[in-house]
């Protein structure tokens, strides 16, 4: 005889989760953070002034009045060959090796405003993309301090970092070797939104086609890999994949260094369009002055590794003060129909493995004194908002 089957427990019932679209869901993540005891009073340890609505719904705090958004203090980086086990055996029997330090970033100090465009620039070798990188937390300083809004990074709590990290983001030189070949830009794009909890798994096309979209591109091909693209079009799928976390501060790496011209009008009017729609911060890296000079609000220039001269973009090229920025500014090309002699730097960049003492400057400058040897200058104001670091202009 069958005996009948016991019965089965009963289970609780399911929950539905429930997915909010994209514009609320990030609304009601701005809005919960916003009623945390922390965020009502400060953030950051800074007392919160206002707040601003995107475009996307979410509300953005604004830092008080007159605190940078990022601030560099006394910057350094410097990578280190250290002797290996060939090296040390090479040592028992007298070869003198010894470990080998690069130089990359050396003191800077660089403060940032909200909305403001700051153009970096120098020869290749003066570390600019490296000071690019701390800047937006890619690589750690081996000297000084970075803070966002007023406050340490490294001091934050763990919540509050990643959010200041995410709200960090870069736009590196080469835009093909910066995207995953093997990946699509369905995933390049929406794959860190996904991750980090800004949108749901199924929202991902619709966001995707929406960065896509307000960069210019046909949202249509999502489905492509990024070798089935132009250099201008995977330079705007990088800009996508960068916007996607809704950041406030951008490195723009070179990112219009290997386009042709008309690709780079474009791009760089997108820049300016986006940085008024979105209210975004920009440390724009690049050689060329023409481009500092239509996109910066402030220019900085650099010479191995150190800031010599930095000031308003429309005041340092009409007057450079610092040797380098007045023979960087005399190689720039123009139209007036004016015969020009074009003089030359003289001499090559050292090493940052060896650098010169005293002003770095000092071997390729025609001023250089004795005292360019043995002492550094100091970056001091010779006037509102122009900073100097050159014997020649103390006193001024």
């Amino acid at each position: 005889m069958l005996s009948r089957p016991a019965a089965l427990p009963l289970l609780p019932a399911r929950r539905e989760r429930r997915l909010l679209p994209v514009r609320s869901q990030g609304a009601a993540r701005a809005s919960l953070r916003l009623r945390s005891p922390r965020a009502r009073g400060q953030r950051g340890g800074l007392p919160v002034t206002a707040t601003t609505i995107q475009p996307d719904g979410t509300l953005r705090v604004e830092p008080p009045p007159g605190v940078p958004l990022v601030d560099l203090r006394g910057v350094s980086k410097r990578f280190v060959k250290h002797v290996d086990l060939a090296g040390k055996i090479a040592n028992a029997f007298g070869a003198g090796v010894r470990e080998e330090v690069v130089h990359a970033v050396d003191r800077v100090s660089l403060a940032i405003a909200p909305g403001e465009v700051v153009g970096l620039v120098g020869e290749s070798g003066c570390g600019k993309s490296t000071l690019g990188r701390v800047a937006v937390g890619l690589l750690e300083p081996s000297a000084g301090e970075r803070r966002w809004r007023g406050t340490r990074v490294d001091a934050l709590p763990a919540a509050e970092r990643r959010e200041a990290q995410l709200a960090m983001q870069m736009i590196f030189q080469d835009p093909y070797a910066s995207l995953n070949p093997r990946m699509r830009v369905v995933d390049i794009v929406g794959e860190a939104p996904v991750v980090h909890g800004m949108i749901g798994a199924r929202q991902q096309i619709e966001y995707v086609g929406l960065q896509l979209n307000r960069v210019g591109l046909d949202p249509t091909l999502m489905r492509r890999f990024p070798h089935q693209f132009s250099g201008g079009q995977r330079a705007r799928i990088g800009i996508a994949r960068a916007l996607a976390v809704k950041p406030e501060f951008l490195v723009c790496d070179e990112s219009v260094a290997a386009l042709d011209v008309s690709i780079q009008a474009q791009v760089l009017n997108l820049f300016m369009d986006l940085r008024t729609a979105l209210n975004l911060t920009y440390l724009f890296i690049s050689h060329d002055l023409g481009v500092v000079r239509h996109i910066s609000d402030r220019v900085v220039i650099m010479y191995l590794g150190r800031v010599v001269e930095s000031g308003a973009s429309e005041a340092l090229f009409r007057a450079p003060a610092h040797p380098y920025t007045q023979a960087l500014l005399a190689g720039v090309g123009s139209v007036e129909p004016v015969k020009r002699t074009f003089v030359p730097v003289q001499g090559e960049i050292p090493s940052p493995l060896d650098p010169p003492t005293g002003c770095h400057f000092h071997p390729r400058c025609p001023h250089a004194m004795p005292r360019c040897r043995e002492a550094a200058p100091s970056l001091v104001a010779v006037e509102p908002g122009r900073e100097v670091a050159c014997w020649l202009t103390e006193g001024r």
